[in-house]
């Protein structure tokens, strides 16, 4: 009976299986890299990628406009700008860039509760090749002055 082989500690309680995940050789969360698409491509080429906004203090909000042109072939369309946190906001032209046209894309930072040296990105999605092109802001920051509480 179950209650001798229990008694025992010779009883074999069956397990559910368990599946166990096969490996699969083409994983949708491993990107691979762009291939070039057929036929004319705009181009971001911008006066310069970078901008130091140098030491700057607690608590400013600086600007900078990012100038570029459209080299390529084809009108340029941006799908979007993100900054890498929240305390870098960007702006883009929502309408086609023309072949050979100029466009900017501003750029805010705001150093509130950001003290030290500072390195942010702005990543532009469009219809180039590649899809992506980054830009980078830097500022030192200086720390605002604590204020000390009334005891």
């Amino acid at each position: 009976t179950v209650a001798e082989l229990e008694g025992s500690g010779t009883v074999r309680k069956s397990t559910p299986a368990i599946a166990t995940p096969t490996a699969t050789t083409a994983s949708p969360t491993i990107s691979e890299p762009d291939t070039k698409p057929e036929g004319p491509l705009p181009v971001f080429v911008f006066e310069k990628e970078t901008h130091d906004f140098g030491k700057i203090k607690e608590g400013d909000i600086v600007e900078y406009e990012f100038v570029f042109t459209n080299t390529g072939n084809a009108p340029l369309i941006i799908a979007s700008a993100t900054g890498s946190c929240g305390c870098t906001v960007p702006d883009w032209p929502k309408e086609p860039i023309g072949i050979g046209e100029k466009g900017k894309i501003q750029v805010k930072f705001n150093s509130s509760k950001k003290p030290g040296l500072q390195n942010k990105t702005v990543t532009i999605t469009g219809n180039t090749f590649p899809k992506q092109t980054k830009l980078n802001i830097k500022a030192n920051v200086e720390a605002a002055p604590k204020t000390e509480q009334p005891s």
